[in-house]
């Protein structure tokens, strides 16, 4: 089976670079696996992906040799094991808030004795290797996302999980939790009460051994969030992205032209 580069990096002690893809299209996914991301992670939660659009999307990613992810809608088995079988290298799951919670998703994550996931891994053979069913429990990461307040609360029990690689912070829904309309929605969170949760979160993560994610809206502040000793960071996404590059090139223009 292929390796898993995430874990390659993590082993040199290397932060890890995640792309984010809302678009549904697989030119989209190409454009943004060139670009030299460590991975790519497909938002079929918020972004507009439906499954047969990630496959394809996931193929095109395939020449680039990132790593592949996904971010599932819900804690829902199906989803989980068919994405997998699909090619993602990783899950993402939102809104894991207990114990029981995380251990369902590793289950999902997992073949058996660790898990319940059920083997038929249609295209991750061809994707991944002849030897997927023996290795795929080794390379395939699983991530929780700590993004409630009672997710937070449970924290160090969700991070003790075994089988778990990962916290994986959403601060836009975190800061709702924590705050409610106290403060802007969105990321990059400035708050010193904030920073605190978010760092709080990565500590409960090392201490049980696992790693820390953190989602980013800028690369600036990623940067920063390496100081922090987060082991993965997402920077913005696609869509983002095409928004300000073209709100830069319109602005360009009419400043350039006086308009």
């Amino acid at each position: 089976m292929r390796a898993n580069r995430i874990r390659q990096l993590w082993a040199a002690d290397q932060p890890v670079l995640n792309g984010w893809l809302s678009f549904a299209c697989p030119f989209t996914a190409e454009v943004m696996a060139a670009q030299g991301y460590d991975s790519l992670t497909i938002d079929m939660q918020h972004g507009m992906v439906d499954f047969m659009t990630s496959l394809g999307m996931m193929q095109a990613m395939s020449a680039s040799g990132v790593v592949p992810m996904a971010r599932v809608a819900w804690l829902d088995p199906v989803e989980i094991m068919r994405i997998l079988d699909a090619g993602a290298y990783g899950i993402i799951c939102p809104m894991i808030e207990t114990r029981e919670d995380a251990e369902r998703l590793v289950s999902y994550v997992r073949y058996p004795p660790t898990g319940v996931r059920s083997f038929g891994p249609s295209r991750a053979v061809f994707s991944a290797g002849t030897d997927y069913g023996e290795r795929a429990d080794e390379e395939v990461l699983c991530f929780a996302m700590i993004e409630t307040r009672k997710g937070f609360d449970n924290m160090e029990e969700i991070a003790s999980t075994p089988g778990l690689d990962g916290l994986y912070i959403g601060p836009a829904d975190l800061a709702l939790a924590l705050t409610g309309r106290t403060y802007r929605t969105g990321f990059d969170r400035t708050e010193p009460e904030l920073i605190d949760a978010i760092v709080k979160i990565r500590e409960a993560a090392h201490a049980a051994g696992i790693r820390a994610a953190l989602h980013c809206g800028s690369a600036s502040y990623a940067a920063q969030a390496t100081g922090w000793k987060f082991d993965l960071l997402t920077v913005s996404n696609d869509v983002r992205l095409l928004a300000a590059a073209a709100r830069a090139s319109v602005e360009e223009f009419r400043k350039t032209a006086k308009i």
